[in-house]
């Protein structure tokens, strides 16, 4: 007998398609947010409130924004000049917008006291998206929100830097509720380091920098190696009303991005070009390394809202925005691309 034979089998439909590659991971930061004066009636209906800045927000994996407001409609004001408080559907509105991660650690956060703070606990705890920088105690205020993007952990922490009355009265504390002040940044170090050890990606998002100046501070550029060491892989933040530097620290503590100023972003009043100057900053990562950003310039309008800078004059935008690192310690690429 002949021994067995091999034979063809015919396959029917269409072959399998390769795998897509996985997509990279990609975070988004834009500046500060409140919904004072002319911003206000819009939370009348807050799934609209923000809807024409939605496609620009929505798009990254992870979009993070300074919420700079009490959350209250209670307390008194505190000793300080401005104050700014909103209901809580003004995260419903950033929810809506496409936001997914906003920090309350700023000098407006505490505006409205004790009872306004209070106010402002009960709101992180029911808001559709998490809410960093403020807490109960000091281990909440410092702790990060955690955003599974793919597999990918990203750890979100916010914290101020800025040396005011809301630092000097109303930092949290081991027994005290609070924002999470990092005048002195021990326990922000901390919470970074802690944060590394099961986060895939660290993000450090500041209150800093001195208003209206256009270059870092010296405590910016202090405070930035300290971050790098401990585990952060960005460091961005707000505070200045105009834009800052951004780009690659390096350094012995190793390799970050880094922003010194993302400027206003939903504003309520527009004093001056630098003011309603303002965009949305996105990252590409790769792994743990940022390997690209991208600047998209924006203005605010006279309703405090922002729209996309239209070409030709977009182009102008960028350009400028690249400027600002010129007064900074940031490279523009990744060192060795």
């Amino acid at each position: 007998m002949s021994g067995p034979t091999a034979t063809a089998v015919a396959t029917t439909g269409p072959a399998s398609p390769s795998p897509a590659p996985p997509r990279p991971v990609t975070l988004a930061f834009a500046g500060d947010v409140h919904f004072a004066g002319r911003l206000e009636s819009g939370l009348q209906d807050p799934a609209q409130a923000l809807a024409s800045i939605e496609p620009y927000l929505s798009a990254a994996d992870v979009t993070v924004v300074n919420l700079e407001t009490a959350i209250t409609d209670r307390g008194r004001p505190e000793p300080k000049t401005f104050h700014f408080r909103a209901p809580a559907s003004a995260l419903d509105a950033l929810d809506a917008a496409g936001v997914d991660v906003v920090t309350m650690a700023n000098n407006h956060g505490v505006d409205y006291g004790r009872q306004g703070l209070e106010d402002s606990l009960a709101a992180k705890a029911d808001s559709p998206i998490p809410v960093v920088g403020i807490g109960h105690d000091a281990d909440e205020a410092f702790a990060p929100a955690v955003i599974d993007v793919r597999g990918t952990k990203v750890a979100v922490i916010g914290a101020t830097q800025v040396p005011d009355h809301t630092a000097a009265a109303w930092p949290a504390r081991d027994s005290r509720a609070g924002v999470a002040v990092a005048l002195d940044p021990d326990r922000l170090v901390a919470a970074v380091k802690a944060a590394r050890k099961s986060a895939d990606v660290v993000v450090v998002y500041l209150h800093w920098g001195t208003e209206r100046q256009g270059c870092p501070d010296a405590g910016q550029q202090r405070v930035t190696p300290k971050l790098v060491a401990a585990g952060a892989d960005v460091v961005v933040g707000t505070h200045a009303h105009r834009l800052l530097g951004s780009g690659w620290w390096s350094g012995k503590a190793g390799t970050a991005y880094v922003n010194y100023g993302l400027g206003n972003f939903v504003w309520w009043r527009s004093n001056g070009e630098n003011a309603v100057t303002t965009g949305v900053l996105t990252l590409e990562l790769d792994g743990r390394d940022v390997a690209s950003a991208d600047w998209l310039p924006m203005r605010i309008g006279d309703d405090g809202i922002p729209a996309p800078v239209p070409e030709p004059a977009a182009g102008k935008a960028v350009a400028a925005w690249e400027k600002t690192r010129q007064c900074t310690d940031l490279d523009g690429a990744p060192r060795g691309s």
